[in-house]
């Protein structure tokens, strides 16, 4: 994706956005609006040429939601790529299995705020 223009991101971000999966329409569901502990997120977020499923700017935590692709040899190594990125910019990286979300909500949600900085 390196390649990409800005203006590329910004059309990748709407098309993600507008086709999430299932599991990124729940978690938004219970982050949007500061649900979570009055913590602002968004959706599809660029930092540089990557895109975040979800990115809270106050904690600098951004959370990604992870499903057969990332499990290849090559999904793991573009993540670790993107990690490594935005790490070296001060934004910590939590990553969850879509079926996660489906599972067990209440765990995500907790294992999200206990990553907060400071808790409210």
């Amino acid at each position: 994706m390196r390649e990409s223009s800005v203006r590329d991101l910004i059309e990748i971000r709407k098309l993600l956005r507008k086709n999430g999966t299932a599991a990124e329409v729940i978690l938004w569901q219970a982050l949007k609006s500061r649900k979570l502990f009055g913590r602002k997120f968004r959706r599809q977020h660029s930092i540089g040429y990557f895109i975040l499923d979800f990115y809270c700017p106050a904690e600098k935590l951004g959370i990604e939601l992870d499903g057969k692709p990332h499990y290849t040899e090559n999904g793991r190594f573009r993540d670790k790529e993107k990690t490594g990125y935005l790490n070296y910019y001060g934004i910590r990286i939590i990553r969850f299995e879509n079926q996660l979300i489906h599972d067990d909500l209440n765990f995500v949600l907790n294992t999200i705020q206990n990553n907060f900085r400071r808790q409210d």
